[in-house]
């Protein structure tokens, strides 16, 4: 698939009617969204023939976009239901077989290294300091091989200290810099929109 038909695919999904700050839901348009799983896959195979999870995957847009370049299988978690609704509305949309989870990504239970590749734009840690990091945490717990992620510019000395030195990464690699259009969700945004700079990660797990 070209990267622009999975734009354009990404960009006819439902993205949530009625965000939630405190779990700092913004969507992952569908501009990062193509361009961070098309990197995934064409560059590194990290996406055709393996298990990808989506953490705090809100609406679904990196799993859908996983699932459109053929992972072998997509499951996606996130804390809140009526996400997963929509999530669950969008795979139906596109005739994609996927699974949605309702939990917490810290409560998983998973032992040892039970998915392929993980997908995730997490919370910033605007509201809840360091929630990315948790995120991250888990991340490289549970994947054999890869890890993709977006994490504020501002925040990259931080994000690869504690990957590779406190999560056991082998490799934190910036593949790039995107710009991430947050429009004006909440009463508390002062712009129409605001531009920030993300780097888009990809971590390498420790082999065990």
């Amino acid at each position: 698939m070209k990267l622009k038909q999975l734009e354009g695919l990404l960009g006819g999904l439902q993205q949530f009617p009625r965000p939630k700050v405190e779990l700092e839901q913004y969507p992952t348009g569908p501009h990062i969204a193509s361009r961070m799983l098309y990197t995934a896959e064409n560059s590194f195979d990290d996406v055709s023939n393996k298990v990808v999870a989506d953490f705090g995957c809100g609406c679904g847009t990196l799993g859908v976009a996983a699932a459109l370049l053929g992972a072998e299988h997509v499951v996606g978690f996130d804390v809140d239901p009526e996400s997963l609704e929509i999530a669950s509305l969008n795979a139906e949309a596109l005739e994609l077989d996927m699974d949605f989870i309702q939990s917490n990504v810290m409560d998983l239970q998973w032992r040892g290294r039970v998915v392929d590749t993980v997908i995730m734009n997490p919370p910033f840690g605007t509201r809840k300091k360091g929630a990315d990091m948790d995120f991250l945490s888990v991340a490289l717990k549970v994947a054999s091989e890869a890890v993709y992620s977006l994490h504020k510019t501002s925040t990259r000395d931080h994000v690869k200290r504690a990957a590779l030195r406190d999560f056991n990464a082998s490799n934190a690699e910036v593949l790039c810099e995107l710009r991430y259009d947050v429009p004006q969700l909440y009463k508390f945004h002062k712009k129409k929109e605001v531009d920030i700079a993300v780097d888009l990660w990809r971590f390498v797990p420790a082999s065990l």
